[in-house]
């Protein structure tokens, strides 16, 4: 990022710094965005690579809730 230069007027270190902090929020969201677009333009991710397929999923309310709450994962 280039240097950020304040051309008029005296801003007091609070408001310098709240300018700060949105100029680099909103250079980290840009940069996210190109991130996640770049990732996604690559392709759907492996099924074999996806964590939560190995996942147990969580037992609904049930009359038989209690036998399936312990079974190991």
């Amino acid at each position: 990022m280039p240097p950020i230069q304040v051309l008029h007027g005296q801003p007091t270190p609070e408001e310098l710094a709240t300018v700060l902090a949105v100029v680099s929020a909103r250079a980290a969201a840009a940069q996210a965005a190109a991130e996640a677009a770049r990732l996604a333009a690559s392709g759907p991710a492996s099924p074999w690579n996806d964590h939560a397929r190995r996942m147990t999923p969580t037992p609904h309310p049930g009359p038989t809730v209690w036998r399936t709450s312990g079974w190991a994962t």
